[in-house]
């Protein structure tokens, strides 16, 4: 499994990443869901730079003009909801590709602790292709762990690659241990030390979901 932190050297994205953050800016819903949808752009063009191309001819008007045009077949999956504007900068890139959704939430007992429910997955085949899960923030890692091994109820996919913009170590640590050995790069705009009693990145940036939609009861 790899890991590839995309925030050095510095770029906008550490802008768009600072913005998301900032909670006077979090309280523009619009701003919020635009900063994320513009990281995943980032994302998917630095994604984009691992996978193949083959070298064809283009009829121009004057001409042929020699390029090369990707050859993976993606599937671009989020956890639902905060991965939905995440998703759309991906697609905004990988505009050709499949889609997947999956429906994960935390189920609280009552000391506090949590297990992770999916509920929900639409998803195509996936045998043999390339699969891009977007989650915002990896806290534990246990979203991401169940919702790949979820996904693959509909085939294995040749490579998955894992994007969130802000994760703990300790959730970094854990899906490293999880997916050790497995065709898994785990794609990353900052890493955060510390997860509160709850399982909050600190200092992270809050609910994505909420932040992107509105708070939930």
């Amino acid at each position: 499994m790899d890991i590839k932190l995309i925030n050095r050297p510095a770029s906008l994205l550490n802008n768009f990443v600072a913005e998301i953050r900032d909670q006077k800016i979090q309280q523009d819903p619009l701003r919020f869901r635009r900063n994320l949808e513009r990281i995943g752009e980032i994302f998917a063009y630095e994604i984009s730079k691992t996978f193949n191309y083959e070298e064809k001819e283009i009829q121009t008007p004057l001409g042929i003009a020699k390029e090369f045009i990707l050859q993976e077949q993606v599937v671009l999956a989020s956890i639902l909801r905060a991965g939905i504007p995440l998703h759309n900068g991906l697609l905004n890139y990988f505009d050709r590709a499949e889609n997947a959704f999956i429906s994960a939430y935390r189920k609280y007992t009552d000391d506090g602790h949590f297990d992770i429910h999916i509920e929900y997955i639409s998803a195509p085949d996936l045998t043999g292709k390339t699969l891009i899960l977007a989650d915002p923030m990896l806290a534990t890692g246990s979203s991401l762990e169940l919702a790949t091994k979820a996904l693959k109820s509909n085939g294995k996919p040749a490579h998955v690659h894992m994007v969130s913009i802000i994760a703990s170590q300790a959730g970094v640590d854990y899906v490293t241990n999880m997916l050790a050995g497995e065709p898994v790069t785990l794609w990353l705009a900052g890493i955060d030390e510390e997860l509160n009693a709850k399982s909050y990145i600190i200092p992270g940036l809050g609910d994505a979901g909420d932040l992107a939609y509105g708070a939930k009861l």
